[in-house]
């Protein structure tokens, strides 16, 4: 694990290691998150690895923008309303992928929908548009242990661990905030609130 202080970081860098297939830890809005390309099969699954979870609790992901969004989901007047009000920040959705769209098992789910946000850290914004496809973005940490938000937690937590993460990027003691709050809209535009976080969303 190559541990990176943020002011140190390289985006470049960093980007194109994400291309080759690296699982990198970074920080969100939220925790330390754990991340990789997310069209990318094999890093998706060295991510379940690595947090000995099943791959069929499939993981979310992050776009730079509602742009990027609408390439990959069914989009509609519901999620354009709400990626006004709540967008960037921790609002995850959970929608159907559009037809003819694919992506890993683990980030899309058996009933094709995928869970996303659009991130308000200024890392991860500058992270996402250097690689230009979707990060997945699941809590740094060990399934049935605790999300950290520090790094000498994730080290702690891997440093015996068969499978580790290949970057870890460095942000200091993140604030500790509620999870993100995830909604669900369904074909015909119905928003159903799964669980109440770190913000209030009216329906």
């Amino acid at each position: 694990m190559k541990v990176i202080p943020e002011q140190d970081i390289d985006i470049p860098s960093i980007v194109s290691s994400l291309d080759k297939g690296a699982v990198i830890v970074y920080p969100t809005e939220t925790c330390y998150g754990l991340g990789c390309d997310a069209t990318d099969a094999a890093a998706v699954k060295k991510i379940f690895d690595i947090k000995q979870r099943q791959q069929e609790k499939s993981v979310l992901v992050l776009f730079p923008d509602h742009h990027m969004a609408m390439k990959y989901v069914e989009w509609n007047p519901t999620l354009e309303r709400i990626s006004g009000i709540y967008w960037p920040g921790p609002l995850t959705v959970v929608a159907r992928l559009r037809s003819g769209m694919t992506l890993p098992q683990g980030v899309c789910a058996l009933d094709r929908t995928i869970a996303f946000r659009i991130s308000s850290y200024p890392l991860v914004e500058s992270l996402l548009y250097g690689l230009q496809k979707p990060l997945v973005s699941t809590s740094a940490n060990i399934a049935s242990m605790e999300s950290p938000y520090d790094v000498a937690s994730v080290l702690n937590m891997f440093e015996h661990a068969v499978n580790q993460p290949d970057i870890i990027i460095d942000a200091g003691s993140l604030p500790h905030h509620a999870p993100s709050t995830i909604v669900s809209i369904d074909h015909g535009g119905i928003l159903t609130v799964l669980r109440q976080g770190e913000i209030s969303i009216d329906p």
